[in-house]
C-alpha cells in the first residue's frame, strides 16, 4: 500500500488508532532533512488518546509555520477566516536532525519546552509527524500537508 494511502487511511478512521499501528507505519517511512519542512503546513491528529489532542483541538490547532531552521511556530490555529494565525501558547522552536526509533530525521525542536516533533516523509507534500514529550506515557501522531 502506497504511503499516502495508509495516512489517509489513518486520518478516516472513526475508531482509536492503536499507538504500536503508527509507530510501524512511522519506521517505514523515509527520513527528511530539515530544510524539506519550511514553509507553511496544515495538520491534524490522530485519535490514539493521548491528552494532547484535546489540547490542540480547544486552541484550534491547524498546522506549523517553518521560516527557517531557528525560526518555526509549532501552533498556528485556525482563525474565523480559516487563514493561519500565529499562536504563541507553546512559544517557538528550531529544527535539526535527530535520531528517534534508530532512524535520524527532521525534528522541531520547542526552545521553551521538553517537546520534540520528529518528521517522515510521505510524499512531497505530506509528513507524519510524532510528537515525543517528556513525561508522556506515549507520543502524540499527527499529519501535516504542506499549504499551496
Amino acid at each position: 500500500m502506497a504511503a499516502s494511502t495508509a495516512l489517509q487511511k489513518f486520518v478516516d478512521s472513526e475508531t482509536p488508532i492503536e499507538v504500536d499501528q503508527l509507530h510501524s507505519f512511522y519506521d517505514s517511512l523515509p527520513a527528511i532533512d530539515c530544510e524539506f519542512m519550511l514553509g507553511d503546513w496544515l495538520g491534524g491528529c490522530f485519535n490514539t488518546g493521548h491528552r494532547g489532542e484535546k489540547m490542540l483541538a480547544n486552541l484550534g490547532w491547524g498546522g506549523k509555520r517553518f521560516t527557517a531552521l531557528n525560526d518555526v511556530n509549532p501552533i498556528m490555529s485556525i482563525d474565523d477566516n480559516g487563514a493561519l494565525q500565529v499562536n504563541e501558547v507553546l512559544g517557538t522552536a528550531s529544527l535539526r536532525i535527530v535520531e528517534y526509533r534508530g532512524q535520524t530525521t527532521a525534528t522541531m525542536v520547542y526552545d521553551q519546552h521538553p517537546i520534540f516533533d520528529h518528521f517522515k516523509k510521505i510524499d512531497d507534500d505530506q509528513v507524519l509527524g510524532v510528537m515525543d514529550s517528556k513525561g508522556d506515557d506515549f507520543p502524540l501522531y499527527f499529519y501535516l500537508r504542506r499549504a499551496r
